[in-house]
């Protein structure tokens, strides 16, 4: 259908620069990136080039169509390696011709079934189709081809004449027109005063690189990058040449806003290829041609669809003059009666300001004529500073429709760096049509999209009726441009009715699955959707605080009210008076199933905090009355709610008495809590420093640090313990890089000095902590509001807050490795450890716990004497001292000047403080083996107390040196009594035996420190074997050890720092000897080492003695218990059999299932090719075996398995179930499934069959049905279940789980018998996580029959619809 549209601009717009077609940013409305219009011969081809190279290259002629846009005439372009070199480049430069709400972001063929993603896989002289995601709209190729070009097809009908007669004089005129030089003004970044005009010639446009080089010489500055004066970067010299005649020059920094005015800066002294005209009386005629320098468009909307956006230019450039009508003539297809229009530009060029005084429109076949009033502005500066607009179209002259400004409310998320400021686009629909893609503009504050901010927005159009959805998304331009949008509600003032769209997601290119458009499905602002959206905020909470509550934790509760902490008194009484030392204030987790506890006081083990009929109190064992139910806050609080009386919670008054609430007013009574956990900041403790519910302070690569970051490994750090309360922070991910402040500056950089030295303030109202500087006082770790760290001043906001997480608990040092990096200062006192030995001397004191509060004994001044024998030594020597109360070191024993020390027969004094260590039992001194003269002859040791001037003397005549007797540079003295040590020396032989696997060698050094009732023997260095070459291959290397007696031994540590993967160890087991005794212990490794566990690289590992060991996850007991049963996982010998993922078992009785059992992760060195690990899982009352299920969670970098056999041992009765796989587990190979069943031989009713299920899903017809989610099902039948398995490749459709769609999926299991349910959800990841679920058909074969079971459904898994649920249990039918 054609139409005759006429415009009519009001007088008083100017503007004489060019225009360039520009291509949109949302759905239908365009926007202000960078296209070319192509002059185009007139059959609409352009022109040919002849080429004088005679060596041809692969080219490919290629054509591009715009995504379900018929009027789009498709760009060609020549692919070859010169021109593009990578498929992004190329979609790039689509991206500027192509007009796309978003840029080209996928290239697909033209039906959309496939998408290209290489340069190789598209074909010369064929045609695709260009879309901004990944749904595609098939395209009518022959009819966007037949369609003449956009500036011919609706140009002006008054320019025709014109273009005639200037089509005659080109070839003369032409070359002049395009030859001429175009100038070019220059701002500086930042500074709008410093500017420079440069002509753009051929000699300077060589590349973009030499022209900003020669911008570079121009500036008198590095120009590095270019920008638009609004912001917007400048990527190529097309876009150079495509600009608005302005651009912002800058080096490495971000762009800079400023008043780059450019109006005076462009008027031509000489208008290209226009010769000055010489008039009577010697004036000189200047002509001005008033216009918008803005490319229009409409969209016409009518009852049966709309069209797409329709661009109207002219050849001439005379459109839209002040007070002129410009005539077109559209064609818009069947549409219907039209019912709207809408009218905007592009905001281009360098006066793109437009006043529409009128529209008229008459249906060129039936003669009908509308005519539609405007009088408004289309220009950022002018009444609401909206750049499109919608007007109804009057029938009988009245508006079919109102006009109606829509309020919309913005809320940016309150992660760390939520913010953006890219420009963000909003389109709205409803079922009378949408708004058009609005890019949102004014703001009723300053700045738009901040941190935590609401945002409000006036969106005028024709009235939408009842709204069902929104797309928002950005241009993904500018610095941190990602965007964390919470929701965003949008309010009818004709109705009075608020629509939700929640989407609490980040719409960021690197974060989440990288998507920066979204569409949002509306809900009803109810109450229900508030509460569900609270709901999903406690979820968040308890997420990431639920670490505290793991059983064996010991927690404080602070009251915000009270001031204290609670307590249990001997008495049974509680209250939350207490102090922060108070002992009855400690609880230990005793009991811990999900968010329900038994806390247990920590000094009287036999009461529990007890909630019991109204009544708070301590109860003497426990029972179902301990059980409370912990209900976290947003707020990082936690309520105590008892489990046997819901809604029965743990409240006080102000004075800290228990209270009911009723007792007294709501102001007086408090029942949330902070909750600490105690020895979070251990020494070599890792923990998280989180800044939001899944944020955490990370060390980026550049060495800066950011509160943005995922609680990942790449935010673990390595807690350095200098005293009580001061640490150091150090990088897991990259070690010796410390957090610091310094010079004003909060980075990562640090080198273990005192600037990252941090003190620990605790902020009791929210159990969070900051940290101020030691050296720098008033200084604390601060973030600014893009996340970025900085000191600052502390404040009560949150950010200097952190919120401390453990990943691991620290353990007392070994005494052989630093617990500090050196500092090269002269340390007069050494850190302290909180090591508790049982005392050798004073039998009657009682043992001390080892997580017990801080020690409060008074320090000790001791002098040390040191005599040289006849070698000296020039290597750091470093002294630890054990007493029956803790032990102190390491203890580095330096001065001022250190070439001084330790020559021979020279006596060296140090002045030392012990700290409430107890009586001294023994002292282990050594050196590091550096310096030019590493050996060092040891005559004696001399201790004397300062005050009471007790003397203790250890006589060694040692020589410490690699080369000598047995390679030790360490040794151990006992303290003398009547002439004898009061413990005896006694050298351990260790044997240690290295694994039969492939590459189970290492080169690497491996160090072992051994563990007793009497303390520790220091971490030493394995050094000199019985063997030539160390730990090869099936080899058992002999080595001794010298240390003071540690009496039963319990365990040892073995440390192996491998440079590479090459060099890792795979150790099979140590065992001690001692001498004199017919005994043994035996302490089972069986795994690599370094190792992965939790995302930590673990470089050694603590083995436990035999009869200890019953917990250790690789321990095969030699005494099993019943139920105990050994199991091996044999992984084939194939290329990559290999896996990264976490493997559980799941193990099927006549009795019960043992449910998933996780076994290990690749990470941790399993599960290697042609590799046997081997496990112990406890399966006690399962009954006979039937079958058992095996897989990943698909995590890693590798996931992909192939297992070739799985063992079963029960360790009590022998029996033996040998289990053949030799199947691939993954996705992408066979079926695509991560588990595989296999049923066992029984004596009774032989094995089972493995029955394929073929699983028919149908997806309701509902808006918003489909789903993009990932989708989980659980066949349940008389024979047990499938297990929860993800519907990962449909059978019958590309795109999966679409609008009323019937997907077939299938999955391999153990006979099930008759079905009787299933289980269906799925995770809420995905745009459009909701879906509606018609009904399941499960089809299969057994037996020779097939049977056909149906599971309806009819209910929506959202949980933002119906009662919020994305599980359904489905009864067959």
């Amino acid at each position: 259908m054609d139409y005759k549209l006429q415009l009519s601009t009001m007088p008083g717009i100017s503007s004489n620069i060019f225009l360039s077609k520009v291509s949109s940013k949302m759905s239908e409305t365009p926007s202000t990136s960078f296209s070319m219009i192509r002059l185009t011969s007139s059959e609409g081809q352009v022109p040919s080039r002849h080429s004088n190279v005679t060596h041809p290259t692969v080219a490919k002629r290629i054509s591009f169509y715009k995504s379900g846009d018929p009027q789009f005439g498709g760009v060609r372009v020549v692919v070859n390696p010169r021109s593009f070199k990578t498929f992004d480049a190329l979609l790039d430069n689509l991206s500027r011709k192509v007009p796309l709400p978003f840029g080209v972001r996928n290239i697909s063929t033209p039906r959309g079934r496939h998408s290209i993603t290489k340069l190789e896989e598209l074909e010369d002289g064929e045609s695709y189709v260009c879309s901004h995601n990944k749904k595609v709209l098939p395209v009518d190729l022959d009819k966007a081809r037949r369609r003449p070009r956009p500036w011919l097809s609706s140009r002006s009908i008054s320019t025709h004449v014109k273009l005639r007669s200037a089509t005659a004089t080109m070839p003369t005129t032409a070359p002049g027109l395009f030859r001429a030089p175009r100038r070019l003004v220059v701002f500086r970044n930042g500074d709008p005063k410093t500017r420079r005009v440069v002509l753009l010639s051929r000699r300077i446009t060589q590349s973009f690189e030499a022209f900003l080089q020669y911008l570079t010489q121009v500036m008198q500055y590095p120009v590095a990058k270019l920008y638009a004066t609004d912001g917007r970067k400048v990527p190529s010299l097309q876009a150079v040449i495509l600009s608005s005649g302005a651009v912002v020059a800058a080096g490495r920094e971000p762009f800079k806003p400023g008043n780059y005015d450019i109006q005076k800066y462009l008027l031509p002294v000489k208008l290209p290829g226009i010769s000055h005209r010489v008039h009577r009386k010697g004036k000189a005629k200047i002509e001005k041609r008033k216009r918008t320098s803005s490319q229009v468009y409409i969209v016409l909307y009518g009852h049966c669809r709309s069209s797409a956006p329709i661009y109207l230019s002219g050849r001439d450039g005379t459109r839209f003059q002040d007070g002129h009508e410009d005539n077109f003539t559209i064609t818009v297809g069947d549409i219907g009666i039209p019912f709207k229009i809408r009218v905007g530009h592009t905001n281009s060029g360098c006066s793109p300001s437009w006043h529409c005084k009128g529209i008229e429109l008459q249906n060129m076949n039936s003669g009908q004529k509308f005519y539609i009033p405007v009088q408004r502005w289309l220009a950022q500066e002018q009444e609401d500073g909206e750049i499109c607009r919608e007007f109804p179209i009057l029938s009988k002259g009245q508006p079919v429709l109102p006009v109606t400004t829509y309020e919309v409310y913005i809320t940016t998320g309150e992660l760390w760096n939520a913010g953006t400021i890219a420009n963000v686009y909003l389109s709205i629909y409803g079922e009378k049509g949408d708004t058009g893609s609005r890019k949102l503009f004014r703001s009723k504050n300053s700045l738009k999209f901040l941190r935590g901010q609401i945002d409000t927005f006036f969106l005028e159009a024709v009235n939408l009726g009842v709204l069902c959805k929104i797309v928002i998304g950005h241009d993904g331009l500018g610095q941190g441009n990602g965007w964390f949008l919470e929701d965003v509600v949008v309010r009818d003032p004709t109705t009075n009715h608020e629509y939700a769209f929640f989407c609490h997601r980040w719409l960021d290119e690197g974060e989440d699955d990288g998507k920066i458009v979204r569409e949002i499905y509306a809900r009803d602002k109810t109450i229900f959707s508030v509460r569900k959206k609270l709901e999903r905020k406690r979820k968040e909470t308890w997420a990431a605080e639920r670490w505290k509550f793991m059983k064996g934790n010991t927690l404080q509760f602070y009251n915000k009210l009270t001031g204290g902490f609670v307590r249990l008194h001997p008495d049974g009484s509680v209250d939350a008076a207490g102090e922060q030392t108070d002992r009855y204030s400690l609880f230990d987790v005793i009991f811990n199933k999900g968010n329900i506890c038994v806390f247990q006081s920590h000094e009287m083990r036999h009461l529990s905090l007890t909630l019991d009929n109204g009544f708070v109190t301590g109860m003497a064992g426990g029972g179902a009355c301990s059980e409370l139910r912990v209900l976290h806050q947003p707020n990082h609080c936690a309520l105590l709610e008892s489990v046997l009386l819901p809604g029965h919670t743990l409240t006080v008054d102000r004075q800290g008495k228990v209270a009911d609430e009723s007792s007294a007013g709501y102001a007086e009574l408090s029942k949330e809590f902070s909750v600490f956990v105690k020895g979070v900041f251990l020494n070599s403790a890792v923990v998280i420093l989180a800044t939001s519910l899944c944020q955490a302070l990370c060390l980026q690569p550049n060495g800066t640090c950011t509160g943005a970051g995922s609680q990942s490994e790449q935010s673990y750090w390595r807690v350095h313990r200098i005293r009580s309360g001061i640490c150091m922070f150090e990088s897991v991910k990259t070690a010796q890089m410390y957090l610091r402040i310094k010079d004003g500056c909060c980075n990562g950089m640090g080198t273990g000095d005192t600037d990252c030295h941090f003190k620990i303030k605790k902020n009791l109202e929210n159990a969070s902590i900051s940290l101020e500087s030691l050296k720098s006082p008033g200084l604390f770790v601060g973030l600014q509001p893009d996340g970025q760290a900085k000191p600052v001043i502390y404040t009560k906001n949150e950010s200097v807050c952190f919120y401390p997480r453990v990943i691991q608990f620290g353990r007392e040092n070994p005494m052989g490795m630093s617990a500090t990096p050196s500092q090269g200062e002269n340390k007069t006192r050494p850190p302290e450890s909180k090591t508790r030995c049982p005392s050798p001397l004073s039998s009657e004191k009682e043992s001390r716990h080892s997580h017990s509060t801080e020690n409060l004994l008074s320090e000790e001044n001791w002098k040390v004497l040191v005599l040289t024998g006849d070698t000296g030594t020039q290597a750091n020597v470093t002294l630890w001292v054990y007493g029956d109360e803790g032990i102190t070191g390491p203890i580095s024993l330096t001065k001022d000047s250190q070439e001084q020390l330790f020559l021979p027969g020279k006596m060296d004094e140090f002045q030392v403080v012990l700290r409430g260590i107890g009586e001294i039992y023994k002292i282990r001194i050594g050196h590091d083996g550096t310096g030019g003269q590493p050996e060092w002859s040891l005559k004696r040791v001399t201790m004397e107390n300062v005050k009471s001037q007790k003397t203790l003397n250890f006589d060694a005549n040692v020589c410490l040196s690699r080369n000598q007797a047995d390679g030790d540079i360490v040794c151990e003295l006992p303290v003398m009594k009547e002439g004898k040590p009061v413990f005896p020396l006694v050298r351990y032989h260790v044997d240690v035996y290295t694994g039969q696997l492939k590459q189970a060698k290492t080169e690497s050094e491996v160090s072992l420190c051994l563990y007793g009732e009497r303390g520790d023997s220091g971490l030493r260095l394995l050094h000199r074997s019985n063997m030539p070459v160390r730990f090869q291959r099936g080899q058992i290397d002999a080595f001794q050890i010298e240390a003071v007696s540690l009496g039963n031994l319990q365990k040892v540590l073995l440390h192996c720092e491998a440079r590479d993967k090459s060099h890792y160890w795979y150790c099979e087991k140590v065992i001690v000897k001692e001498p004199g005794s017919a005994s043994e212990s035996i302490f089972t490794c069986e795994r690599w080492i370094p190792f992965m566990s939790q995302g930590l690289m673990h470089s050694e590992i603590e083995l436990y003695c035999q009869e200890m060991q019953t917990n250790h996850p690789s321990k095969i007991q030699e005494e099993a218990n019943d139920g105990d049963w050994k199991v091996t996982v044999v992984t084939g010998d194939l290329e990559n059999a290999g896996t990264t993922a976490t493997v559980s078992l799941c193990v099927y009785g006549e009795a019960r299932c043992s449910g998933p059992i996780i076994l290990g992760s690749g990470k941790h060195h399993l599960f290697n090719p042609n590799s046997a690990d081997i496990f112990k899982i406890h399966l006690k009352d399962i009954g006979e075996i039937y079958k058992i299920r095996i897989g990943h969670d698909n995590s890693g970098e590798n996931p992909r398995w192939y297992v070739e056999e799985v063992i079963l041992e029960n360790m009590a009765t022998c029996e033996l179930l040998c289990l053949t796989v030799d199947s691939w587990i993954s996705d992408s190979e066979d079926d695509g499934d991560t588990w595989k069943e296999v049923p066992i031989l029984s004596a009774h009713r032989g094995s089972l069959p493995v029955v394929t299920y073929k699983i028919h899903i149908h997806t309701g017809t509902k808006p918003g049905a489909e789903t993009e989610s990932n989708v989980f099902i659980n066949l349940i039948g008389t024979n047990g279940d499938s297990g929860k398995r993800r519907l990962h490749q449909s059978r019958s459709r590309k795109v999966r789980l679409h609008h009323g769609q019937v997907d077939m999926f299938s999955i391999k299991a153990v006979s099930l018998g008759k079905l009787k349910k299933v289980l269906i959800s799925h995770d809420g990841t995905g745009p459009g996580n909701g879906w509606f679920l018609k009904n399941i058909i499960v089809k299969y074969e057994e037996e020779g029959s097939c049977e056909e079971v149906l599971f309806p459904c009819h209910r929506w898994l959202d949980e933002y619809q119906e009662d919020g649920r994305t599980e359904r249990e489905l009864l067959r039918k």
